[in-house]
Formats: C-alpha cells, structure tokens, sequence
C-alpha cells in the first residue's frame, strides 16, 4: 500500500506535545488491524491527545470528571467518497504511560492496546455488555504478528 492511499484511509493527528508519535506507524497499525478484522477497505480518524484534552472530553460526552485513556466517536453510516468512515479513536499516550508504570507493561503495548480498544468500540463491539466477546478478541489479536513486532507508534520514553 503506499503511504498516500494510507494516509487516505487513515488520518492520524498528534494533538499532544508530550511524545513524538509515528504518524505512518498508527496508520500501518490500524490498517493491519482492520485487515484483521476483515474491514480493510474502510476509514478511520486516529487523534493522540493530552491528558487535559481526555479529561474534558470524558466530561462533555460521558459526564464523567477525569482524563480517561481512549474514546470512540461512531458518526453512523458515513462514507468518504465511496469508503465507509467507522468514526474517530481518541487516545493519551501519556495516560498509555501511566498505566503501563502501573501495571507493569510495556508503554508501546498499552498504546497498541488502547488503540485496539478504540476501533472495536467503532466496529460496535461493548465491553460492558458483551459477556467477554471483545476482551477475547482484543486477546486473539495481540498475538498476532502485526500487534507483537510492527514498528513503534510512538517515543514513549518523555518529553521530546
């Protein structure tokens, strides 16, 4: 795939001064993850966002007062042009960290997991109501080769 056909498909912004994050990595990640899910043909928004950014995002949408790690935005059926736009993946690499320090993962995996995380919520899979279904899919999928030795999404050791 060239980079502009993915860069087409996948759109990812870094709106978050904390962390250098591989713009090409992301879309590459998120293009093999929807490859596996058998969704290769369709569009995301992926967004890299601060802490402060989560936190008042968590508050608008979900009424709920602090920095979560990702979010999903579905807009219902879109297209762009004549491919299907699942919605919107907003996460912190900074939260990423946290975590990682907190449950002694490594910072690049929580990332991936996050990420993960976000477009399953977009293909409609619920956590909170799906009797495990996507928690074992979420496992199925981190072992596989895509998950476990692509590039790296980001610099997650500190501040650029």
């Amino acid at each position: 795939m060239k980079p502009g056909d993915l860069f087409s498909r996948i759109q990812v912004q870094n709106r978050q001064r904390r962390y250098r994050i591989c713009r090409e990595s992301a879309a590459l990640f998120c293009a093999a993850l929807l490859e596996s899910l058998n969704h290769p043909n369709t569009t995301v928004s992926v967004v890299f966002a601060g802490a402060r950014t989560m936190r008042a995002l968590n508050r608008q949408y979900r009424r709920k007062d602090y920095a979560t790690d990702v979010l999903s935005f579905s807009y219902g059926p879109m297209r762009i042009g004549r491919t299907p736009f699942l919605g919107e993946v907003v996460l912190s690499p900074e939260i990423a960290v946290r975590q990682a320090v907190q449950w002694r993962s490594a910072p690049e995996r929580e990332l991936r997991l996050l990420l993960m995380h976000g477009i399953l919520h977009l293909l409609g899979y619920d956590h909170e109501t799906d009797s495990g279904q996507m928690a074992r899919l979420q496992n199925k999928l981190s072992r596989r080769r895509f998950f476990i030795s692509g590039p790296p999404l980001a610099d997650l050791r500190g501040n650029r």
